[in-house]
């Protein structure tokens, strides 16, 4: 993937793994790209060697997120915010997508279909589900609250175990069957 001369990709440990972000440094403030989860098959063609790496960024934005984001894996409950997230790199269909999981609160799951139908497109929750399986900022925006419906996991960049123990962290229940309990439904 070609990647701006400026871009940094910033690793860091979790709970769960090493997670990356990919972002630029900007006149109005960093900028994520996309945050890379352990796990995710795609991350090597994301990063490519022609990248730079810097552990420690210097932005007080970018350690914020980072400190957030081991919190939120560790099972705390972090509110973050979409400014540092560049947004405007997606489609508009996609960015509406992600804004309405945004809005899921923790505890509480939606599914494709009642999620296309806020957005006014019901039928689409086949395109919502595309457009949340391409979401460049996992965590931020939880894609992992979608589901399908009746209840299954779908799926998630990082594997359905990490998507079944985010959700269990944020205290929704599963069935016998590993079916979500449709109990705290949002949208």
């Amino acid at each position: 993937m070609d990647h701006p001369p400026d871009t940094v990709v910033t690793g860091f440990t979790t709970a769960f793994g090493q997670v990356r972000l990919v972002w630029v440094p900007s006149a109005s403030g960093p900028k994520v790209r996309q945050i890379l989860l352990p796990g995710d098959p795609h991350a090597g063609a994301v990063v490519g060697e022609d990248v730079p790496s810097l552990e420690e960024p210097r932005e007080e934005a970018v350690r914020a997120l980072i400190t957030g984001i081991q919190s939120f894996l560790r099972g705390h409950d972090v509110q973050f915010e979409t400014k540092l997230l560049d947004l405007d790199r997606c489609p508009p269909f996609q960015r509406r997508v992600l804004l309405a999981e945004y809005g899921i609160p923790r505890g509480y799951v939606s599914t494709y279909g009642r999620i296309a139908r806020h957005i006014g497109h019901p039928g689409a929750s086949r395109a919502v589900g595309s457009g949340l399986a391409r979401n460049p900022f996992p965590l931020v925006i939880p894609c992992h609250r979608a589901l399908r419906s009746d209840g299954r996991l779908g799926g998630f960049q990082a594997g359905l175990e990490m998507k079944r123990r985010l959700l269990e962290m944020e205290g929704v229940r599963f069935r016998e069957d590993g079916r979500v309990l449709m109990e705290k439904m949002w949208y």
